[in-house]
């Protein structure tokens, strides 16, 4: 991966629609050539999909939060096609320390909220946090290029 494969990175988690000619004249290269370029990140794996950020509050979804849950592996194999099936889940991650699990899910309300960690206590103890703000959204990860690796290593 070179620097106009970051460029081309770091655009288009900025904007995922910006047109091949915009990112062509960002990167000094053809439209062709940034096509080829995506082609490739895409059949590498680099790019996983595309999706809409959409702002949850505005479709009544109120009730953004974080729920620990202490599963036993043995637990897994029905776990997992289960959080699968749940659209207010945005995320599951298997992870270290106390509790195995960590989801970060979105509700209409405390009651949904209240009643999905009902059905996750069937699995384990829980702990949830409901979040009050977010300073930072999700936003993908900024790839230095070479100049701004410099300024991280110096």
């Amino acid at each position: 991966m070179d620097k106009t494969d970051i460029k081309i990175l770091n655009a288009l988690q900025t904007d995922a629609r910006i047109s091949l000619k915009a990112l062509a004249d960002q990167c000094f290269i053809s439209s062709p050539a940034i096509s080829a370029r995506i082609s490739r990140l895409k059949k590498s794996g680099v790019i996983r999909d595309y999706q809409a950020n959409l702002n949850y509050e505005k479709l009544n979804y109120h009730i953004k939060a974080y729920i620990q849950l202490q599963l036993e592996p043995t637990q897994k194999e029905r776990f997992y096609p289960f959080v699968a099936r749940i659209p207010n889940i945005l995320e599951c991650d298997c992870v270290t320390g106390e509790y195995s699990q960590i989801l970060k899910v979105i509700f209409e309300s405390t009651q949904a909220l209240d009643e999905f960690v009902n059905q996750l206590q069937t699995f384990g103890k829980t702990s949830t946090q409901i979040v009050f703000s977010t300073s930072v959204a999700n936003r993908g990860l900024a790839l230095p290029d070479d100049n701004d690796a410099d300024q991280i290593d110096g």
